[in-house]
């Protein structure tokens, strides 16, 4: 069987398992696109095909994960057992948007694990070797990835990420139409003193105003946590320098305060969990 004809035959396969991890099936094609590229590139003599093109994907789709706004860390003990592959697929196609806000939330490799394993029954050491980690350690991800999508939760507090995360990706795209849905008509902006120090605002009133100071702004900010609140935070060479806190009221951005006090800077951790040095 010729390559290209070997690859079509794998190509359903491996953009399922793309847009499982990715949560895009148009970004799932593209991923798979790329693997047929690398595959029509390289001189190396493949054994094993499937797993190869198997291999390049899923670690194209971590690429693409790690490129994303970081996402909390939580240390959960490992469990030893895991749901049914096709069990989960039919879950997964049931609860759809819902399981898919609790996915982005998980760290690339949890999220790898996660669905490798619990999705499609991919082995720990297959996983592993994709991850370039241990299998016990690739089985801490998943079984920390499913107490996460497992885990009881307020919608309200669920929601609240869900809008801070989006009003950011909203920001750096320059998606003023999104920014004004995710705004309270009588959205504000304000600042503390020290903020106004550093150059921010002292106070923007009105959606319409808020939408476009922050239309293709946010580029540098990351999302942090303040007192397990869901703020972003502009991190310059290691240093919070100014948080953006957020007032998430009914699913909407009700206010964001420019903080620069040295205790509330003092106070922020990146979602990957790494501390700020302030």
């Amino acid at each position: 069987m010729e390559q290209t004809e070997a690859f079509e035959q794998e190509r359903p396969r491996l953009v399922g398992i793309a847009a499982r991890v990715l949560g895009d099936h148009a970004e799932a094609e593209d991923v798979v696109q790329q693997a047929w590229l690398r595959l029509h590139g390289t001189d190396a003599a493949i054994d094993n095909l499937p797993a190869w093109l198997t291999t390049v994907t899923t670690r194209l789709c971590l690429d693409r994960l790690k490129s994303r706004t970081p996402t909390p860390v939580e240390e959960v003990e490992p469990a030893d057992t895991a749901p049914d592959p096709v069990d989960d697929v039919v879950l997964a196609d049931t609860v759809g948007v819902a399981l898919q806000v609790v996915l982005d939330r998980l760290t690339p490799s949890e999220r790898v694990a996660f669905v490798l394993h619990d999705t499609f029954g991919f082995e720990f050491p297959l996983i592993a070797s994709l991850l370039g980690t241990t299998p016990a350690a690739a089985r801490k991800l998943a079984s920390r990835a499913r107490a996460k999508v497992s885990a009881p939760a307020s919608e309200d507090h669920l929601a609240d990420w869900e809008v801070v995360d989006a009003f950011l990706e909203a920001a750096r795209e320059g998606e003023f139409t999104r920014l004004m849905e995710l705004l309270a008509p009588d959205a504000f902006v304000g600042a503390d003193e020290a903020a106004v120090l550093a150059g921010t605002p002292s106070r923007i009133e009105g959606r319409d105003a808020v939408a476009a100071f922050f239309d293709g702004a946010a580029k540098t900010a990351f999302p942090a946590y303040v007192a397990d609140r869901p703020v972003a935070a502009w991190i310059h060479r290691g240093e919070a320098r100014v948080v953006f806190d957020f007032e998430v009221v009914d699913g909407r951005v009700r206010s964001i305060t420019f903080r620069a006090a040295p205790d509330v800077l003092a106070a922020v951790v990146r979602r990957d969990g790494a501390v700020a040095r302030t």
